[in-house]
């Protein structure tokens, strides 16, 4: 292949990005449109492709952690299974959270409604930046990666300054701001067991005030027609300090382990729990954040997804390992830095694997 055409192609996806992006449909939108088949923005490379094919059957690959009773006596035992998961998954599922099964059930349900909305409902809210804490968009990279993935997003900011009520969709307004309220209560219990489990106060990571900077981003993945071809969400780790995810039953999301990629297999009633780069840099390399991806879905019913990304408030403080976990036998895994820095870092690049968390290694 000559200049000549390598630039005829790159010129020839510019056009096809700019006409999807300004259609304001998403890709449930071409869906509904009647297409049969992937437009060549959606198919990815060979590289991608050669490795997606369903995991192995690997029952209990990912740890399920029962929170009742974790301020009793069972605590320490608490502890210590959630310290073991971050540290050598760096993904757990919990149950017995203390969020009522129906308010799960309308949390995804609201969701799923926004997302099949007329597409003219949701093109008001078209956008990518996030300056009015309320945004619908297809693939949050979609102008930095190789190829677009088969996915719609909703995104609201949740803290430290909740987006203006009124800009969230009346349609999962509600269920929106209460599930953030129960991600709050559930974070901060969460954030106490994953603190002890380095041996550090319980309130630690609170001090830091970890779960303040919040954003929910609610994905939906419609039936792909070609799932061979294309992904629902590229291998990433996520940049935060923890991230809960709500998920349906449809399944999809796979974990990157030692020995190959395993299904996360949709435990009723469970959230999931993953430990973040800013976490793995904090606790000095104890704890894991790995990388993680969503097949396209092949089914004809929508996998839906919500994720809470929680991040620490004060942008301009200094980040790294934290002392206590530094010694002369471990010394400082990553340099410090702040988190205005890392997320210059972090929105210059497509999503992709460790790239970000490794630059900041000392």
């Amino acid at each position: 292949m000559d200049v000549t055409d390598t630039s005829q192609q790159a010129s020839d996806r510019a056009q096809e990005l700019k006409r999807f992006e300004e259609s304001k449909l998403g890709v449930k939108g071409l869906l509904d449109s009647g297409l049969t088949s992937l437009p060549p923005l959606f198919i990815h490379p060979p590289e991608t492709l050669s490795s997606l094919k369903p995991a192995r059957p690997t029952p209990g690959s990912i740890p399920t952690v029962d929170l009742s009773g974790c301020d009793s006596a069972r605590r320490p035992s608490v502890v210590a299974e959630v310290g073991c998961a971050a540290r050598e998954l760096g993904f757990f599922q919990v149950v017995n959270h203390g969020v009522p099964q129906e308010v799960l059930d309308r949390t995804v349900a609201a969701v799923k409604a926004f997302h099949e909305q007329p597409a003219e409902a949701k093109a008001r809210i078209y956008r990518r930046n996030l300056e009015t804490g309320v945004s619908f968009l297809s693939n949050v990279d979609l102008f930095l990666s190789k190829a677009a993935s088969w996915r719609d997003t909703l995104r609201i900011r949740l803290g430290p300054k909740l987006a203006d009520v009124e800009e969230i969709p009346e349609v999962c307004r509600n269920e929106v701001l209460e599930w953030n309220q129960q991600v709050q209560r559930l974070g901060g219990i969460l954030l106490g067991l994953l603190s002890e489990g380095l041996g550090l106060s319980p309130g630690k990571l609170q001090e830091l005030m970890c779960l303040d900077s919040r954003t929910i981003v609610g994905h939906y993945y419609p039936y792909c027609p070609q799932p061979n071809l294309t992904v629902g969400l590229t291998s990433h780790a996520d940049p935060g300090v923890i991230t809960v995810l709500l998920q349906d039953q449809v399944g999809g999301l796979q974990v990157k382990r030692s020995d190959g990629w395993v299904d996360l297999t949709p435990v009723p009633g469970a959230l999931v729990v993953n430990i973040g780069d800013i976490l793995q840099i904090m606790s000095n390399d104890e704890y894991k954040s790995v990388d993680h991806r969503v097949l396209a879905n092949p089914s004809r019913e929508p996998r839906v997804s919500i994720a809470v990304f929680c991040n620490p408030r004060d942008h301009e403080n200094q980040f790294g390992p934290f002392p206590e976990l530094v010694t002369s036998d471990k010394p400082a895994a990553f340099r410090q830095f702040t988190l205005n820095e890392y997320m210059r870092r972090l929105f210059s690049k497509k999503l992709e694997g460790k790239n970000l968390i490794n630059y900041f290694r000392a």
